[in-house]
């Protein structure tokens, strides 16, 4: 009987003794993180002041020349990598070319602004993320994208397809409808993109459109000759 209360005993000390381990966002932490230094974006974007390498290029650059006997301890032996090298970065240990290195230079140390916990869900996310398989379906998706109609791209970046469709009522009206409706009256369709409107279509229930004060005369112009073009 003594044994089996001390059993219960210690099985309740090492329960509240362990504390549950913090789930953290890799994603998120990338972007509160990473984001002021470095491009997120996939495929990712280049500028003649950026201060560090694309996060895609940091990604590919350690896991492609990390040296292991197995396959499968490539992206573990990489997440270590990054957990020690933000915090202690030098030269000698980073996988950039000379020529990145001169115009970069090494980044700053981190410690103090994440953890090692953080640093673990970031890499996490960034060696899933930014693979050569999601690089290729990002780049097949901005070729069809590069290759539609500007109005269209207009009105894509804008979230106008979240009420409308081509030829399909959702929210509001599809814009066949419209530029059925308004076929002879341009300045009525960019006034209300630019103003917003409301009650003038049954099939809305009421919605309301939003304004869209941000859009330049270009691509008011442009969008509303989309339109009609539907």
């Amino acid at each position: 009987m003594i044994k089996y209360y001390l059993l219960v005993f210690l099985l309740l000390l090492s329960a509240c003794s362990s504390s549950p381990q913090k789930q953290f966002d890799g994603k998120k932490l990338l972007q509160e993180k990473c984001s002021q230094c470095h491009n997120l974006d996939l495929p990712p974007q280049t500028f003649e002041d950026e201060i560090a390498p694309p996060m895609m290029a940091v990604s590919f650059h350690i896991v492609g020349f990390m040296q292991t006997p197995d396959e499968s301890m490539r992206v573990p032996k990489a997440i270590a990598f990054v957990k020690d090298y933000v915090i202690n970065p030098s030269a000698s240990k980073s996988f950039c070319d000379k020529k990145s290195l001169e115009d970069y230079g090494i980044m700053p140390s981190q410690k103090g602004n994440v953890t090692e916990g953080e640093l673990v869900a970031i890499s996490r996310y960034m060696f899933s993320h930014f693979t050569q398989k999601n690089l290729d379906k990002a780049q097949k998706e901005l070729n069809k994208f590069e290759k539609m109609p500007a109005g269209k791209k207009i009105a894509l970046k804008n979230n106008c397809l979240t009420c409308h469709r081509i030829d399909k009522d959702l929210v509001g009206p599809s814009f066949k409808k419209i530029a059925d409706k308004y076929q002879n009256a341009h300045d009525i369709i960019l006034q209300g993109i630019q103003n917003g409107s409301r009650k003038k279509w049954v099939s809305s229930k009421g919605a309301i459109m939003p304004p869209f004060k941000k859009l330049s005369d270009k691509e008011l112009q442009t969008v509303t000759k989309w339109i009609l073009t539907q």
